[in-house]
This record gives C-alpha cells, structure tokens and sequence, in this order.
C-alpha cells in the first residue's frame, strides 16, 4: 500500500531510502537471497558498491551523474523495483520458466547501469551536461555494461544484457531486440517495466517533469531543436510537457507495461498480497494532474526535493545551461521560452 505521508527520497511503500545505496543494497540483497537461498551475494554486493563509485564520481576515468532527472535516487529505485519484479515472477513461475540467480543477477546489474550512458566520462570535456546523451544513452549504457559485466564473473551474459537494455528507452524497437531465450526477452520486460513503474510513482513525479526532465530534454535536443522547416517545438516550457504527460502515461501503460511488456507490472503483486502500489501511486499522480489542469492550481506544486549528483547546485547549474541552449536555438532574449520557476 501506499503511504499517506510518504517522504520524496523513499520509495512507493515508504520503507526503503532509494536515496541511499546502503539501504537499497540492504533491500537488494534480502530479496534476492529469500527468493534463490544460498546463491553468491558477493556479487551484486560489489555491482552495488561499483554503480555508487560510478554515480558519484569515484570511477577511474568517469565524473560522475549530473543529470537531474536521471540522478541516483532515480537509479536506485529501478533497482529496487526490478528486484522486486524479479522475486515475484519467480516465486510465481513453472519449471522451465523460472529466471534462475544468475539471469536474475544479470538483470539486476543491467539495471544498475541501465543510465549509465547519461554519465560523461573524464575525456568528454566538450560536453557541459549528461543530458546532452538523452537520444543515446541506452547505446552508451550497453557499452558500459559490456566492459563492466567480465569483471564480476558475468561476461557470458554480455550478449544478452547489452541487447535487453534497450527495453528501457525508445534507441532501438522493441521486435528488433533479439535474444534466444525466452527468459531473457522475459528479463527484459521487467526491467523495462522497473524502469517506468519507478519514474511514474515518484513522489514528486510531477515536479520533477516540470522542473528537471524538460531541462534534459532542452540539452538533449528533445524538447526544442531545428528542424529542415524551421525550429521544431516539442515541449515548450516546462508546464508545457506537464500538460502532456497525462498522455505519455496512459501510453506507456497501454503501450509497454500493458502491452510490449505483456502486464509484467503485476509481478509485484505477490509481494504485497495482490496490492499494487506503483500502479496505485501512478493513477494518484495522474489524477492529482487532472485536478491541476482543469482548476489552473500549478502553485500547489510546490515540492522541491533533493538532487543527487556530483554538483554542489545542480538546478543551478543545469538552469543556467538550459538557458543558454535556448538562447542559442531562438537567439537572446527575449525569447518566447523561459525557464521554468523551481
């Protein structure tokens, strides 16, 4: 269930600090030895450990995560909910199904490092921001986790990890990821579905959209960019995709957790006797939107969590980029966009 008084850097059921990499390898580590007991723990341990000296800039030639969308709480809690995902499907699988610890260790390190991509690495000095890798950060991501996968024991599982990735963003379609087994095409749809089910239950989803994912968008050329018939608008401020995602929720839905994804979503249910929480807190935040955009009431969101990255004021930062991006597609000011209030 759900909690009422729900903190912004806990995850759905209020339980677990996905902004801390102890508490969800704690959270980790018990699901994955409950579900296959016995099984190496040293191993998702030490991935653990590694993804926090990648995220925070302690990885040998890697500066660490300044995205502000996709920073490590957001990681974190994909994490914890593909762990989730993976223990109810397999307590609930037949013979012949079943993922298995070591499937399911690849899946979790996947992941793991599943935006990886997004992180610069030291010779990438021309780049001001992660986020500039929006439109291809899936492809970076399968090549990290192509080098980091051998050296935890796991680079049989190389082919598979760097293909099923890519069931966490839009790079590549999904009937052109080809894997042989049908429990790795399985894998791939939970982690697929950890992905969107931790974005969209976010306590401060709605803010966070607004205020960070369309300043990634600008830098990634997503929201605003030039087109061969002028400037093409996607997004034009903040509110302006916050007024759309209604739409992209009920198409993520119907399209990949209900449909690519095959319902996948409902592997968490017998974890929490038949409840779903993501889900439940997804249709909170749709709804509470719903409410904002018929009455006009965007002052009631309010909520300005904490951003985990390497930047000692990353809104700051990443605001004054966002600026200057736009300033450089439309020209100075005054421009027909301005940056949206935090």
């Amino acid at each position: 269930m759900t909690s009422p008084h729900r903190r912004s850097n806990y995850d759905v059921t209020d339980t677990v600090q996905v902004s801390s990499p102890d508490a969800v390898r704690d959270a980790v580590l018990e699901l994955y030895a409950t579900t296959w007991p016995g099984a190496d723990l040293d191993t998702p341990r030490r991935a653990i450990e590694d993804f926090t000296r990648l995220f925070t800039g302690s990885m040998p030639g890697f500066i660490g995560v300044d995205t502000v969308y996709h920073d490590l709480q957001h990681t974190l809690d994909v994490v914890l909910a593909a762990a989730r995902l993976f223990a109810g499907y397999e307590r609930a699988a037949t013979e012949g199904t079943r993922l298995g610890p070591e499937r399911a260790l690849m899946g979790l390190v996947t992941a793991l490092f599943h935006d990886a991509g997004y992180i610069r690495e030291e010779t990438e000095t021309n780049v001001p921001n992660g986020a500039v890798f929006t439109r291809s950060h899936v492809t970076r991501s399968a090549r990290f986790i192509a080098r980091y996968l051998p050296t935890v024991g796991l680079s049989q599982w190389v082919p598979v990890a760097t293909r099923i990735v890519h069931f966490t963003g839009y790079e590549v379609p999904f009937d052109q990821i080809r894997v042989r087994d049908a429990r790795d095409r399985q894998v791939g749809h939970l982690l697929g579905t950890a992905d969107l089910l931790a974005q969209m239950s976010d306590r401060c989803y709605l803010e966070k959209c607004r205020d960070r994912l369309y300043a990634e968008f600008v830098l990634g050329g997503i929201a605003i960019y030039p087109g061969t018939e002028g400037i093409k608008v996607n997004y034009g401020s903040g509110l302006d995709l916050l007024r759309q995602t209604p739409y992209f929720v009920n198409s993520a839905i119907e399209e990949r957790l209900e449909g690519a994804f095959g319902h996948a979503y409902r592997h968490v249910e017998p974890l929490f006797n038949g409840a779903n929480p993501y889900m439940d807190a997804i249709r909170q935040n749709v709804d509470y939107l719903k409410g904002l955009m018929r009455t006009g009431r965007w002052p009631m969101l309010r909520r300005n969590p904490p951003v985990y990255t390497i930047d000692p004021d990353p809104m700051r930062s990443v605001r004054s980029l966002m600026v200057q991006q736009l300033e450089d597609t439309w020209g100075p000011a005054p421009s027909p966009i301005t940056a949206p209030s935090g």
